[in-house]
């Protein structure tokens, strides 16, 4: 019995420890909503994959920056990339309260980034998890 209670007590002590604060509160993804300014029918790609016309909603990886392009027919395809910022205050918090193997997890999970909102205007944070990329695609007259 001693060694289940031990086992469980020592469960729990790591899943502590391998978390951070920037896993806890960020995660290492974020939901991510792309709306091309004026043309919903323009069609939207990330990373060559299509994810809507107009406007696409999805989920992301914090650890790259978001690469976008956009197509309409009878116009000129464009690609807008949306570069990543460090999240400073998550990891001092993780530094300080999880060490070492927290500043590993947040670097090794992506989550120690976050959309370059304040270097952007076109990057709106709605929350810590969610953010609004706007593509201005005035080249397509159609």
């Amino acid at each position: 019995m001693r060694k289940k209670i031990y086992l469980v007590a020592s469960l729990l002590c790591m899943s502590l420890f391998f978390n951070s604060c920037g896993v806890m509160f960020g995660g290492s993804k974020y939901n991510g909503t792309i709306k091309v300014k004026d043309k919903p029918n323009a069609e939207i790609f990330v990373n060559g994959q299509k994810l809507g016309n107009g406007q696409a909603t999805s989920l992301f990886s914090r650890n790259q920056p978001l690469v976008v392009e956009v197509k309409q027919e009878g116009c000129p395809s464009k690609t807008q990339t949306f570069d990543k910022s460090f999240r400073t205050g998550n990891f001092i918090l993780s530094a300080l309260s999880f060490g070492l193997v927290g500043i590993a997890v947040d670097l090794g999970t992506g989550a120690s980034y976050k959309p370059a909102h304040n270097s952007n205007s076109a990057i709106k944070k709605l929350s810590d998890k969610n953010y609004e990329f706007e593509v201005d695609y005035s080249e397509c007259k159609k």
